[in-house]
Parts: structure tokens; sequence; C-alpha cells
């Protein structure tokens, strides 16, 4: 057996975690020079695998003690980040008038991104129930955590310790979506360690969320749910620079704080003409469990009414606090797949009526 084909023997045994598949058969991996007792190999990973790198380095370095001949390897990391061009532009105008040369999604009908001005106010939660809601109306749904640093919707849905599968190889590469609770889902939540903190810059970030967008199979979607971080950063920029959307859902609570934060917020969108489809008011009052009948306001009142108004949009929903819609399985499972009675999982239901009628889809 010549000597490279002992090195790819020897490498076949360094896997992607999430396809199983090795990082030779995946293209990942180039022998650059082999001369004992070194080796010099060139790792070229995609963006969503880049949480891999060190564990796929350490194996890579621990696969040569089975070469007789082979003391010290090094390696050397490529980029296999997508151009900023890739895939090519249309060349038309958005809808509701973004910025022209937006690139839409095969197969994806309605990109819809939930935002806040700020956390802790349940925009995932919102994101969450609201991509369920649709699901159990008829419609093929996909939800993307664009949520870099915070990824939270892999708990949420209950698949925080599934690692998704990749297809292809190389630049055909595609990461294919967990189907859970009736839709399909991505998040760099399912590609790190649980206690992993995701320290990034921009130019990375935009190119994470590109390949959440256009190197997933998401298949046939009626919608795609955007869950974005709180704020007005890089990844609400990348998003509006990348592809053509339906709108933007802005989540506030009544109180004050949020309001001031979802109004700049709600602003940078209109700033880049996407269109605001409405506000949600996110725990609007509280449900007593024992006593059902009544109500009671803990974080105050008003604020989405006033920021819709102050905006001319609607006032899509008011979605209250409901202590026994948890599933009891140690995850904070949708609301509106685990408690479908519950008055929470009817509100959601209701909001997703409410977005099919304001962008005329059927139901």
């Amino acid at each position: 057996m010549k000597t490279n084909e002992k090195v790819l023997k020897a490498f076949d045994s360094v896997k992607d975690v999430g396809s199983k598949r090795s990082i030779v058969e995946l293209g990942w991996l180039e022998i650059v020079s082999v001369k004992p007792p070194k080796i010099v190999v060139r790792l070229t990973l995609p963006n969503f695998a880049l949480a891999q790198r060190s564990q796929i380095a350490n194996d890579i370095r621990e696969s040569i003690k089975s070469l007789e001949d082979v003391e010290e390897v090094q390696i050397e990391i490529g980029d296999a980040s997508p151009s900023e061009e890739s895939p090519s532009p249309i060349g038309q105008a958005g809808h509701g008038g973004q910025s022209q040369g937006l690139t839409p999604i095969p197969k994806v009908k309605n990109v819809i991104a939930i935002s806040s001005g700020k956390g802790g106010v349940g925009k995932s939660t919102v994101a969450v129930n609201l991509a369920c809601a649709l699901s159990q109306k008829g419609f093929k749904v996909g939800l993307l955590d664009a949520d870099i640093y915070g990824p939270n919707t892999p708990y949420m849905l209950g698949v925080s310790e599934i690692t998704p599968e990749v297809s292809g190889s190389g630049a055909e590469q595609k990461i294919i979506p967990i189907e859970t609770c009736g839709i399909g889902m991505v998040s760099m939540g399912l590609l790190i360690d649980q206690n992993q903190p995701v320290i990034w810059r921009g130019p990375m970030l935009n190119g994470i969320i590109r390949q959440f967008l256009y190197q997933a199979s998401w298949g046939e979607r009626d919608f795609l749910i955007v869950d974005l971080p709180p704020g007005t950063g890089d990844a609400q920029l990348s998003l509006a620079q990348a592809v053509p959307m339906a709108g933007v859902i802005i989540v506030t609570t009544p109180q004050n704080v949020s309001l001031q934060d979802s109004r700049r917020g709600l602003s940078m969108f209109k700033q880049m003409n996407i269109p605001v489809l409405g506000v949600i008011e996110n725990m609007t009052y509280f449900i007593p469990p024992d006593q059902p009948q009544k109500s009671y306001e803990i974080f105050g009142s008003g604020g989405g009414n006033q920021l819709a108004k102050e905006n001319n949009v609607p006032l899509l929903s008011q979605i209250p606090i409901e202590s026994d819609t948890f599933s009891g399985t140690g995850k904070d499972l949708p609301v509106v797949h685990t408690s479908r009675d519950s008055i929470t999982a009817k509100v959601f239901l209701e909001l997703a009526g409410t977005l099919c009628n304001a962008l005329s889809v059927k139901q």
C-alpha cells in the first residue's frame, strides 16, 4: 500500500459527529505533503462544522499513532465559507421593497423573522410555538434558529442531545434539519456542546446564517420562521441582505423597558424596507392554575398596543402566562404541542390564522 493510501486509511477513522461519515469521505481533509516522519494536511470545514474543529484536529493527531513512520502531523486550516455572491442572486427586488440582488431559498415560500429589541421577552418561545401552530394548520414549516450566541430552540423542542446529519460531500454538502413537533429545525445549538460559548465576529456570523439558509435541506416549506437574536446587529443585517422576506414580527412585553428597545428594532427593519407584519405582546397577563377564570397583569399593560399604534401596524396577539403548560419531561416543549386545550395554545393557533390572513395564505 502506498504511503498516501496508508495515511488516508488512518484518517478514515476521524468522523463528523453528525453524519458519522469520515472527514476523508466528506472531502474535509486534503493531504498536502507526506515526508516521514512528518505529514502536512489541510483541514477545510463548512461553517456548520466549525464547532468540531478542535475535536477533529485532536482526532487527526491521535490517528497518526497507527502509522509506523509518522511522528508529527501539521494541520493547515482552510476556508470553506460560501462567497457573498453564492448562490447567485436573482437580481430582482424582494418582497416589500427589500434591496435588489436577494436570493430566494428554493421551494421555501414565506420567510418570516421573529425579532425583539431585548432579551428575555419570550421571542424564541413565540417563534417555536408559532411554527408548531402553523404546522398544526397543515402547513409545511421550517424553523431556523439564527440566535447564534444563545441557541435555545433545540432544548425547547426536546432535541438538544441530537446532532443533525449531513448529506453530500464537498461543496454539495447539506445539513439536514431535524424533524420534530411537526417542523424541521436547524440551530447552532445542535452543533456545539451545551456549555460551549460561540465567540465569533460578524463575518463568521454572516457565513453561518447564509449556510443555514442555503445549505440546509429545507425541501418544500410554506413557511420558514427565523428566530433572530435580540437587538439590532449582524444577524439581522445578514438575513435582510440575503433572502427576500415576507416580513418581520416584533415581540415585546407590556413593560416600558421592553417597549423602548422594541421601538429601535422596529425602526431598523423599516429602514431596511422589510415589511413589519405586526407586534406580539408576550406575558400580557398571568392565569393562575387553580383559578383559570382570573388574570393578573403582573408586567403592566398596554405596551404592545402602544407600540403597534405608534408605528401603524397591527397588534397581532396578546399571549398569556400559564404555569401548567409544561410537559413535565424536563424540557419546555411547545405549549401548542403538549397542551393543545390550554388558553395559550389556542392564542397561538389564532395567531397562526391571523398571520395567514395577513399574507393572503390559504388555510
